[in-house]
């Protein structure tokens, strides 16, 4: 089984609307929630009440589509407001990170990191010195992690930041996504948030954008390459996601689902139940 670490602040752990964009189930994408490794569900993250699709989960479905015979399991430990600083080394945040992913590494093997964060660090010239943070905060994962080479995607921040309600105050975007750019390099890749949208409140990317987004992260990751651009096949791509059929086990565990959630009585469960196992 292969593994990915998820860090950074509130667009890694995700506050795309879970209505908004099929839902994404796949037996071969699990999450550590526990200490157990679970089939992923939306939202990945638990760091807020309001956590919803981030960029993992359709990074992970594409990963899958290439890899139909392994497994891949996320290690969700984004944290919604946090700054750069609460990343650094020996930080509450990083400790509990590294916890958690050398608990997973005892039954996975790491293959990257999917980090997003800076909207905390786009006022007050509080960019100055992000590139070198930045750097730090790599450099300590990968010493504590023993993986000196260890693949990490950057993701950009998005240009809708600066102009509206909770993002009003981001201002300074543009020059964190330049010191991001200087960061890139020895298996760090940069992902472009270009035509990334918003929700209403201005300072998360949409649900939408976040599928898009985690198609772009998957790009850099296998291809090993920055992404400057929005790529043209990411609609076409997540289609196939969207499209691929449930497997055996994938629709017991939505027919349980509803059940679980009072949507079907015992009666009709049973009944599906049957069709599904025959």
């Amino acid at each position: 089984m292969k593994s990915i670490l998820l860090i950074g602040q509130s667009n890694m752990a995700g506050r795309g609307y879970l209505s908004d964009v099929p839902a994404i189930y796949n037996e071969n994408i699990e999450m550590l929630r526990n200490g157990r490794w679970q089939m992923m569900a939306e939202p990945i993250h638990f760091d807020r009440e309001v956590a919803g699709v981030g960029p993992a989960a359709s990074f992970a479905a594409a990963w899958s589509q290439d890899n139909p015979d392994e497994k891949l399991g996320l290690i969700p430990c984004a944290e919604g407001g946090s700054s750069i600083d609460e990343w650094g080394a020996d930080q509450l945040l990083s400790r509990h990170a590294l916890a958690e992913t050398k608990f997973a590494m005892a039954s996975s093997e790491l293959i990257g990191i999917l980090w997003h964060q800076g909207e905390n660090d786009s006022l007050n010239g509080h960019y100055k010195n992000y590139a070198k943070k930045l750097k730090a905060v790599f450099d300590y994962f990968r010493k504590e992690l023993a993986l000196p080479e260890l693949p990490i995607v950057i993701g950009e921040l998005p240009d809708f930041l600066g102009k509206t309600g909770f993002g009003l105050s981001a201002t300074e975007f543009a020059e964190i996504n330049r010191e991001m750019a200087k960061v890139a390099g020895d298996n760090c890749y940069l992902v472009s948030a270009e035509k990334l949208n918003a929700n209403p409140d201005g300072i998360h990317i949409n649900a939408e954008s976040q599928r898009q987004f985690g198609i772009r992260y998957y790009e850099a990751f296998t291809q090993k390459r920055n992404i400057l651009h929005a790529l043209g096949d990411e609609d076409e791509q997540l289609s196939k996601i969207y499209g691929r059929a449930a497997t055996k086990n994938e629709k017991i565990y939505l027919l349980s689902r509803d059940f679980a959630l009072g949507r079907i009585d015992y009666q009709k469960f049973m009944e599906k139940f049957a069709e599904i196992a025959e």
